[in-house]
C-alpha cells in the first residue's frame, strides 16, 4: 500500500432506481432490486477506471465484503438474487458491502475505444488496492465466482495482508492449453458471444433444459452488457495463466492462499473439476469445499439460501458469530440478527468475547453445511 500513488476519484452518486438503460424496462427481479443506499463510484486506478457501488461505511476493524463477478455478468447479474435473499441481508447489515465492476462490464458502461487494451488478470487484481485505498478498508472478505474468483486469488496472493477470508465459486486455477484456445477460438467462431459466454456458465444439462434461468440469462448477457467489452473480458479470462499455486509441503517454497478459503461449486456445475483442482492445491487447514447438491452453475443464484447458511459457517469460522432470525423455527421468539467478533487463540479455544470491532482474530476452520457446524482440521467436501 505503501507504493500506490495518489489516486483521484471524481464521481459519487446515489444508485435510483429508474437509473438504469432502457433495456432494463423488462429485465427480471434479480437485474432490477435496487436498494438505494448503494453508491456508485468511479475510481481511478493505476489500469484504469474502475466502477463500484457500496452501502455502508468501514467501522473500526470489520472487513469489508468485496465481491467481483464472473466474466458475461456485472455485479447485478451476479450477485443481486444473493445479496437480497432475507437472511444474507441479515448478515451483510453489520458489514459495508461492496461490489466490484470489472472494466466496462457495468450496466450503461460506454464501449472502449478501438485499439484499448483490456487488463491482464494479473492488472485486474493489482486494481483492487486502489479500492481498499480509497474506502480505507483495513482488509476484505472476497466473494467472487469464475473469473472474478480468479481475480481476487490472484489478489490475495499479491496482496495477502489486505485479505481476511475468500469465498470463490467456480474457480479454474489453470490457463488455458493449446487444446482449450483452440475449442474456445472454434466456439467463437459458430455461435455468438452470449451463447459461448452461457457454456461458460451453465453445464450442458441446464443449457439443452433451456430453462427459464438460461433463458433469461442469455437475455441479459446480450442486453444489458456492451459486448465489445465483454468480448474484451471474455479473450482476456481465456489467455489466464496458471494461479500458480501449490499446497503447502508439496513443492519447496510453495505458494498458497494464507487466509480461511471457502471454495463452492454446484453438483452439475462445468467448473467442477477446476474446482477440485484447486482445493488439491489449497492448504487443507484453512481450506472447506462445499459441493452444492441440486446445484448448476450459479449456485449464489439457484440456491442462496443454502449459500448464505454456508457464509454464515464461515463467517463464524473466522472469528465472527451471526445470530440470524430463522423463519424456520415456530417456537418462541428468535432474537434479532447482530453480528459480535470473537477473540480465538490460536487453539481455537474461546478466550474473550469482544465487540465487532475488536483486534482481527486468527481464523478456525469449520466445515460448512446447511444442517450443523463442526470443527476440522483437514478440508472436508460437504454436500448440502
Amino acid at each position: 500500500m505503501a507504493g500506490l500513488q495518489e489516486l483521484r476519484f471524481p464521481e459519487e452518486k446515489p444508485l435510483l432506481r429508474g437509473q438504469d438503460t432502457a433495456e432494463l424496462e423488462n429485465s427480471d427481479t434479480f437485474l432490477l432490486a435496487v436498494d438505494t443506499d448503494w453508491k456508485e463510484h468511479d475510481i481511478e486506478t493505476p489500469y484504469g477506471l474502475l466502477h463500484v457501488v457500496i452501502r455502508g461505511s468501514p467501522k473500526g476493524n470489520r472487513p469489508a465484503i468485496l465481491t467481483y463477478h464472473d466474466v458475461g455478468l456485472n455485479h447485478k447479474l451476479c450477485f443481486n438474487t444473493f445479496f437480497n435473499f432475507e437472511d444474507m441481508q441479515e448478515i451483510t447489515k453489520h458489514f459495508v458491502v461492496c461490489h466490484v465492476d470489472a472494466p466496462g462490464q457495468q450496466v450503461g458502461a460506454s464501449q472502449f475505444p478501438q485499439g484499448y487494451q483490456f487488463p491482464s488478470m494479473e492488472q485486474l487484481a493489482a486494481m483492487l488496492p486502489s479500492v481498499v485505498q480509497h474506502f480505507g478498508f483495513k482488509y476484505v472478505i472476497g466473494i467472487g465466482v469464475g473469473a472474478g474468483a480468479y481475480v481476487l486469488a490472484k489478489f490475495a496472493l499479491i496482496f495477502p495482508d489486505l485479505v481476511e477470508g475468500l469465498v470463490l465459486m467456480n474457480i479454474d486455477p489453470n490457463g488455458k492449453g493449446w487444446i482449450d484456445w483452440a475449442a474456445t477460438k472454434l466456439s467463437g467462431l459458430t455461435s455468438t458471444l452470449p451463447d459461448t459466454v452461457l457454456s461458460h456458465l451453465f453445464s450442458q444439462e441446464e443449457l439443452v433444459s433451456n430453462t427459464e434461468l438460461v433463458q433469461s440469462y442469455r437475455q441479459q448477457i446480450g442486453n444489458v452488457v456492451n459486448q465489445a467489452n465483454l468480448q474484451l473480458f471474455w479473450n482476456m479470462y481465456n489467455s489466464r495463466r496458471d494461479l500458480d499455486i501449490n499446497r503447502p509441503g508439496t513443492v519447496p517454497n510453495a505458494k498458497t492462499l494464507r487466509c480461511p478459503v471457502m471454495l463452492v461449486v454446484g453438483d452439475n456445475a462445468p467448473a467442477e473439476d477446476g474446482v477440485v483442482e484447486c482445493n488439491s492445491k489449497l492448504d487443507p487447514t484453512t481450506t472447506t469445499f462445499l459441493k452444492m447438491a441440486d446445484s448448476g452453475g450459479l449456485p449464489q443464484v439457484t440456491q442462496p439460501g443454502k449459500l448464505t447458511e454456508a457464509f454464515k459457517y464461515f463467517l463464524q469460522g473466522m472469528g465472527y458469530i451471526a445470530y440470524l432470525k430463522d423463519r424456520r423455527l415456530s417456537g418462541g421468539a428468535v432474537p434479532s440478527a447482530s453480528m459480535t467478533r470473537l477473540a480465538r487463540s490460536r487453539t481455537a479455544s474461546l478466550t474473550s468475547a469482544g465487540s465487532v470491532d475488536g483486534s482481527r482474530p486468527q481464523a478456525c476452520t469449520h466445515s460448512e453445511s446447511s444442517e450443523g457446524l463442526g470443527q476440522v482440521n483437514h478440508t472436508m467436501e460437504v454436500s448440502c
